[in-house]
């Protein structure tokens, strides 16, 4: 999936991109609309937030419209389990975001790319899937071929000053991530509301 532009975040109203120089920072309005009508809320429906937060998330996380809707049929066929939680969990364990969470990288478009390109490892063998789940006691690694590459550069001292979630233990001698736990909301912030998703999909 394409990387996140500054537009995107005008739209939603609010920076999900992960640049510094994000445009919504300067333009908190959508594209197109005038400078004196953004001080004018629009009446939205619940229709409308809905949809709202739910391309928040799909941004937020790069998948595509196809695959977020499976995580969400997912979540929502499960028996005896909280649907937000689980979307959440299912997000949140893609081999992709784990790379960003874990502080390889600085963003989840950098990680998607690192992944597919070979550099990162799960278990000591090469993964390019940024789809992949984690289970609990995977390892995520840099392959040891790319680790002298600029990407990686100076990584095991970042490791150590990095706060992750609670579901990862780092070893930053080793420049490993072990995931030790399922992502819970709340263990880590979150500026959307899942429930409001999945009520979007059961409409």
């Amino acid at each position: 999936m394409s990387r996140v532009t500054c537009k995107v975040c005008r739209r939603l109203g609010e920076t999900i991109c992960g640049r510094e120089k994000c445009a919504f920072k300067k333009r908190p309005y959508p594209p197109g609309k005038l400078i004196s009508e953004k001080k004018h809320r629009s009446t939205v429906t619940d229709y409308g937030r809905q949809l709202r937060e739910k391309q928040k998330v799909r941004h937020t996380y790069g998948v595509s419209e196809k695959q977020f809707s499976n995580y969400v049929k997912e979540s929502s066929g499960k028996q005896g389990i909280n649907p937000a939680e689980y979307l959440f969990e299912a997000l949140e364990s893609r081999l992709d975001n784990a790379v960003f969470r874990a502080g390889f990288v600085t963003s989840r478009a950098l990680a998607r790319q690192i992944v597919s390109h070979g550099h990162i490892t799960v278990n000591g063998r090469r993964s390019n899937i940024a789809s992949r789940r984690m289970k609990v006691g995977d390892v995520i690694a840099v392959r040891p071929g790319s680790m002298n590459t600029k990407l990686f550069e100076g990584l095991s001292e970042r490791l150590k000053t990095l706060t992750v979630p609670t579901w990862f233990k780092i070893d930053a001698e080793k420049i490993t991530a072990t995931f030790q736990g399922k992502p819970k909301p709340g263990q880590t912030e979150m500026s959307f509301n899942l429930t409001s998703v999945v009520e979007f999909y059961s409409r």
